[in-house]
């Protein structure tokens, strides 16, 4: 019998290659010309991103008591003096087109008894603005987009694949500052793929897996950003991690998320007594923004040495509940907790990276032929402190944005050029994967104790110490060892913790997600934290 040959790698040529299949991504491949062949590429099922789990909704301007001027201010609220007030107005003027278009997608949304869309109110928005499917929204996206993508026949969904890193004409000795497509991991042979692009897209989330407990287990490893960094990118207000109020509290429930929609229903945050205390925090009570519900609940949960603290909306009918949590309620039933009857029990974890690679409105970044969309991007819209729902919102239109600017540009970008397949001759299979483990859980322990919620120079200075030891290990494996889904996650992730870390010591003040004990207080002058690489380049005209 002849002995079993591994693959060879194989190379692959596309107009756009899109990394990552949530909201943004699709949304760039279904709306670029169906003339250009696209890839769109996967960890795992094309509908396995962030998208998938979202629950609550999306934000924007629907009803004639509403304005785009009072959504505008919202989120310039809630994102404590550090929007981009160009980027607020960009981003909310589109979001009723944005809408429309996944409705004609097929999107179905929850519509009240006399068919219009029901709309619902979270933390931070003064109005009922938020479009829902039920309490699974971001299913109902996902699962849509998905469908519709596999429908079209330029576009290629190729999933079980993990970029490693981008290709840029600087990587290939060649003139100009180019990105021309990216190395990515095959996890079905194990073998490095070439994928050769006029036009890439990181659509890859964002980077809360670096913390020990988050909403995002299975993704959020900071790939994308990570790589544009490595590749001559800034990035900005990495020191913004919002950290979801409220994560089901559960041995066995693996980062469940509580929908802010449930506080916006009229939910009520109670002491384990039974007592009700954000009023004491903030006079929007539960309707505060994610921040400082966050530090409430993290605040009373030291102060009484509590594991978790409560959400209870079992005050309102029992049918109301099932209907508008319908996701929510068999989940927690399946754990025993009957959510009509009992209080949650819930924990803050971290959620969303409010900060990313630098884009513009089109949100191009600064290689030509990168464009970044979705959590991996720093558009300006969500300043300090993201508003509730507004992260899908941000996908549709900066993904509408980034096609659209493909589509204008296509005609005058020329293939890209030749570039050398995955050189694995120098490496071997690990043999010491414990080292990735052990590692793994050592950064995600000390992130979440010195880069929490509540930070002091101190603490920001021992992660830091202990993340450049990390850094060197894990150069060092990586330059001798294959290559695997662990290890390149882990690569990603320290690379963005000490972006994250590094950001947070130059921010000396409290403000927004980011508050430490050392500097309280407001600075008079509002900037954000912008890191520049040493191969940094500026963004094209």
């Amino acid at each position: 019998m002849a002995p079993d040959i591994d693959p060879m790698p194989q190379s692959y040529q596309y107009d756009v290659l899109i990394i990552g299949s949530g909201a943004a991504g699709l949304t760039v491949a279904l709306n670029l010309p169906e003339h250009l062949k696209i890839a769109v590429i996967s960890k795992a099922d094309i509908s396995s991103g962030a998208t998938l789990w979202a629950q609550g909704g999306i934000a924007a301007v629907l009803d004639n008591e509403d304005s785009i001027e009072n959504h505008i201010k919202d989120t310039l609220d809630a994102g404590a003096g550090l929007c981009h007030e160009d980027s607020v107005r960009f981003t909310v003027e589109h979001a009723k087109e944005s809408i429309e278009w996944l409705i004609d997608s097929g999107v179905k949304f929850t519509r009240d008894h006399n068919a219009e869309l029901h709309l619902t109110r979270e933390g931070g928005h003064s109005h009922r603005r938020i479009i829902h499917a039920a309490d699974a929204t971001g299913h109902a996206v996902s699962t849509t987009l998905a469908e519709q993508a596999a429908a079209r026949k330029n576009i290629q969904l190729l999933s079980n694949r993990v970029a490693v890193d981008l290709i840029t004409n600087r990587k290939l000795a060649l003139p100009g500052n180019r990105c021309v497509g990216a190395y990515i991991l095959n996890l079905d042979n194990n073998h490095v793929e070439l994928f050769r692009a006029r036009f890439t897209v990181i659509a890859t989330g964002g980077a809360s897996k670096a913390y020990r407990y988050t909403t995002n287990p299975d993704g959020a490893s900071g790939d994308g950003i990570a790589m544009a960094w490595r590749a001559g990118c800034r990035v900005a207000n990495m020191e913004f991690n919002q950290f979801h109020p409220t994560c089901l509290y559960h041995p066995h429930a693996k980062s469940f998320l509580i929908t802010e929609a449930v506080r916006g229903e009229g939910g009520h945050l109670l002491l384990p007594d039974g007592s009700r205390f954000m009023d004491r925090f903030d006079s929007r009570a539960e309707l505060a923004p994610r921040d400082i519900v966050a530090r409430a609940i993290d605040h009373e949960m030291k102060r009484l040495g509590a594991d978790h603290l409560y959400l209870d909306i079992s005050h309102k009918p029992a049918d109301f509940i099932k209907h508008h949590f319908p996701t929510i309620y068999e989940k927690c039933l399946g754990f025993g907790i009957d959510i009509t009857r009992d209080p949650i029990p819930v924990v803050p974890a971290a959620h969303y990276t409010c900060g990313g690679i630098v884009t513009d409105e089109r949100a191009r970044s600064d290689i030509n032929q990168l464009y970044v969309v979705g959590e991996a991007a720093f558009t300006g819209l969500h300043g300090a402190n993201r508003m509730a729902s507004n992260s899908l919102l941000e996908c549709l239109v900066y993904g509408r944005a980034a096609a659209a600017d493909i589509a204008r540009r296509e005609a005058d970008i020329p293939p890209a050029p030749e570039a050398p397949e995955w050189d694995e001759s120098q490496v071997r299979d690990s043999d010491e994967d414990v080292v990735i483990s052990h590692n793994w859980d050592e950064l995600r322990h000390f992130m979440w104790d010195y880069v929490g919620i509540v930070r002091t120079t101190k603490r920001l200075q021992r992660a830091k110490h202990r993340v450049d030891l990390l850094a060197s290990e894990i150069g060092e494996f990586y330059s001798n060892y294959r290559v695997s889904n662990d290890l390149l996650e882990l690569r990603n992730l320290v690379t963005v913790a000490d972006l994250i870390i590094c950001s947070a010591l130059q921010r000396k003040e409290s403000r927004g997600l980011h508050y430490t004990l050392d500097y309280p207080g407001l600075l008079p002058e509002v900037k954000d934290t912008v890191l520049v690489p040493t191969t940094y380049r500026t963004l094209t005209p």
